[in-house]
């Protein structure tokens, strides 16, 4: 059944959104984030403090889309307010492992008392910061913070051993602000 949908996102008073074609610009305090957001024949109107997301006659399809772009409003606006933070854990049982930043990836060496060193990947505009045992993952962008988190879990995925054995590797432990 086709009716009328639209979504109201507030824009608090710190941050500011503009709209150039399908690209979408929100600046904050801690920075800004672009996103292309396919907009198509939904309504898309920025007033002063609140986005309005709609359609007249909205189907299932426009609905989707509509829940889609609000929630990346809502996490770009969240991202230039605080950082989206990631948490994770070096585990080690068989032998000690030494993770170090280098020129935009994170070097894991001695990993499962191996020689050669294995590398994760951080996407620019990611901040990582290692203490200890813990390593703090955070962007204005949820999408580049998970991805940077994703590549150091896969970094240290183990193939060939039995994983109830050699549990050695990192994993993540906290998801913007959720423990897991």
């Amino acid at each position: 059944m086709k009716k009328e949908l639209i979504k109201v996102v507030e824009i608090p008073d710190e941050v500011e959104i503009k709209r150039e074609d399908d690209i979408l610009i929100v600046k904050g305090p801690l920075g800004e984030n672009k996103k292309k957001i396919g907009i198509g024949k939904l309504i898309f109107e920025i007033g002063e403090k609140e986005i309005k997301i709609g359609h007249k006659k909205a189907t299932k399809k426009e609905k989707k889309r509509i829940n889609t772009i609000v929630a990346h409003i809502k996490n770009m606006i969240k991202g230039v307010k605080e950082k989206h933070e990631y948490k994770l854990k070096i585990c080690s049982s068989h032998f000690p492992i030494n993770v170090n930043v280098e020129n935009g990836k994170v070097v894991i060496k001695n990993f499962l008392g191996e020689k050669n060193d294995r590398e994760a990947e951080i996407p620019e505009g990611v901040e990582v910061e290692i203490k200890g045992q813990e390593i703090i993952v955070s962007s204005t962008n949820k999408e580049l913070a998970g991805q940077a988190a994703a590549n150091l879990e896969r970094a240290t995925k183990i193939r060939g051993k039995d994983r109830r054995i050699f549990q050695d590797g990192i994993y993540i432990t906290h998801k913007g602000g959720k423990e897991i």
